[in-house]
């Protein structure tokens, strides 16, 4: 009877963490955030890699407050829960380059697979061939699993060593309040900003910091995570984390209805490109990478505000990737793929295939 009624409190809070963080996205591209990007991950940490400098690419350069404050939403929720756990040393420098192939093939495609149920949501159609890519990255990650794929262990580390990557988003939130923006530079002090473009287009910044709090606390709480969602459907023992995937759907469908936000069709669509087959293969490369990282970039920084440092290690390969995404032309734009999308694809590929291969069980 006890564990009942722990699944039915379980499923409850995944239902409400989809709605609410699907709700959340909606109102703040509504408020200002990029159309059909009201939270995406990947394309944030890649505009606060332009931000910090790491790359010149001018239309995406903003200190997006949302990604730290995702970190330390959920810093205080498992805190005040005792989840605390500070532990580190589960192949970081594997997880660190599949960090990397996951934020490539995600700029390949323009978005983490939050963005594609927000694309989706918005009536984007180029984003169903990501969201089958999606699939089957982690379809091929999940049959990785199926033959004894693991990763070692982690170890308890100093609760200093969990608090490192929490404080580095204090850092980041605290240079976006204390420095003011130039308009007529571009920049916002010693940091970078767009003057057009997405990395212009953001919600005031207490929304943001506000919706990102609210989101890291609930995600948090739920273990709301995509990747995590459909390696469950794959497996077909447990269906709890896909309410909050499907909640997370209809509620952003439904709030872009109502705020004039829904505009079907491939064409013209916002921060996008009708490349389908570059959708299909940029996703599929992400979902390997995020599969075999143990979940989508949304769970990573809520498990790196959890104490995790290979999580941290994760998230530190995809802000790097976001900034030589630019720099070398990896990443697409609404013109299609950039002139070196075809090797990264491959590359990052070929290494998740050769990391799920050799971390077998039998290997």
């Amino acid at each position: 009877m006890e564990a009942k009624k722990s699944l039915l409190a379980g499923k409850g809070e995944i239902l409400l963490a989809g709605a609410v963080i699907g709700l959340c996205a909606v109102l703040l591209q509504y408020a200002g955030n990029p159309a059909n990007m009201g939270v995406c991950v990947a394309c944030f940490l890649r505009d606060i890699a332009g931000a910090l400098g790491l790359h010149r690419a001018a239309p995406v350069q903003y200190l997006r407050p949302e990604i730290p404050a995702f970190v330390l939403g959920s810093l205080a929720a498992a805190m005040l829960g005792g989840e605390f756990r500070s532990r580190a040393g589960s192949a970081p420098v594997l997880r660190f380059f599949l960090g990397m192939a996951a934020m490539a093939g995600a700029l390949v495609f323009l978005g983490c697979p939050w963005r594609v149920l927000l694309r989706l949501a918005g009536g984007d159609g180029n984003a169903l061939f990501g969201f089958a890519g999606l699939l089957s990255g982690v379809f091929v990650g999940h049959r990785f699993y199926k033959a004894g794929f693991a990763l070692p262990a982690s170890q308890a580390q100093s609760t200093f060593s969990g608090l490192v990557l929490p404080a580095a988003a204090v850092a980041l939130l605290a240079a976006r309040f204390l420095f003011s923006s130039d308009p007529a530079t571009g920049t916002l002090s010693w940091l970078w900003a767009s003057a057009k473009g997405p990395g212009a287009a953001h919600a005031p910044l207490l929304a943001s910091l506000g919706g990102g709090l609210l989101i890291g606390v609930l995600a948090q709480r739920s273990r709301f995570c995509t990747v995590g969602s459909l390696r469950e459907l794959f497996t077909l023992r447990q269906m709890h984390l896909i309410y909050g995937v499907a909640t997370f759907l209809l509620a952003a469908f439904i709030g872009n209805l109502v705020l004039g936000q829904f505009h079907p069709g491939f064409e013209g669509q916002p921060v996008s490109h009708t490349a389908s087959l570059w959708n299909y293969l940029g996703m599929l490369v992400a979902g390997l990478a995020f599969s075999l990282g143990g979940g989508c970039p949304g769970r990573q920084l809520i498990l790196a505000g959890e104490g995790s440092g290979d999580a941290g290690a994760f998230v530190l390969g995809m802000l790097t990737a976001g900034a030589l995404a630019h720099n070398l032309g990896w990443a697409s734009s609404p013109t299609g793929p950039g002139p070196n999308a075809l090797a990264v694809v491959v590359v990052g590929l070929g290494f998740c295939l050769a990391v799920g291969f050799w971390n077998r069980k039998s290997a």
